[in-house]
């Protein structure tokens, strides 16, 4: 990759990774974005547990390309995407908990009510979760009633409560997506799905 966008201690991390990573399934695409995870993570054991449905690589760039929004959970997703974003497709950024009403419904959280007015305004933005299962919740039911038809979801929230159920609920929907399985994920390894995509695509358009 260029210096625009690596640093020389960063291409020596890669090649790395490469090393110990040896033969893999991935596709080019993906493993720039396994790759970069691992970078985030120092864990190769998100290696097992990427998965890709719908030809997201693809969908992002016809997203990117024709200024699609991302929306992100989280404030952290949107701060660890934005220097890419603005040398790339200088997409807008808007993280959904700064956007949630001063009055939440009972048992709603700030971040779900975020995600579901945020989608809202950008039905098909490109959507990244990164910490709060409840935000990936809301977005697959705005997919199931109709309201959102997202470009791509990255479905990477962190934890013990809800977290593999969001993710269940996102591998349901025909919708492209990339997820993590399992209890791991994290506001890094969304903001790195994302710049990695940012990236390739915009290398390879």
């Amino acid at each position: 990759m260029p210096d625009y966008f690596e640093h020389d201690i960063t291409l020596a991390s890669f090649a790395q990774i490469d090393r110990e990573i040896g033969a893999h399934g991935f596709t080019p695409a993906e493993y720039a974005i396994a790759r970069r995870i691992i970078h985030t993570t120092a864990d190769f054991e998100f290696a097992q547990l990427l998965q890709f449905s719908g030809a997201p690589t693809a969908a992002a760039s016809s997203a990117f390309q024709r200024g699609a929004t991302i929306v992100t959970d989280v404030s952290m997703v949107a701060a660890g995407i934005r220097t890419v974003a603005q040398r790339t497709w200088q997409a807008p950024v808007v993280a959904a908990i700064q956007h949630a009403p001063a009055d939440l419904a009972s048992g709603q959280t700030r971040s779900a009510a975020g995600m579901s007015h945020c989608i809202e305004d950008s039905p098909k933005a490109i959507v990244a979760v990164g910490n709060a299962p409840t935000a990936l919740l809301a977005i697959c039911k705005a997919i199931e009633a109709g309201r959102a038809q997202p470009a791509l979801i990255i479905g990477a929230p962190v934890g013990f409560i809800n977290v593999v159920e969001s993710k269940q609920a996102l591998a349901q929907l025909a919708v492209p997506h990339i997820l993590i399985s399992g209890r791991k994920g994290g506001s890094a390894v969304a903001a790195a799905i994302l710049n990695a995509l940012m990236i390739w695509t915009w290398q390879h358009s």
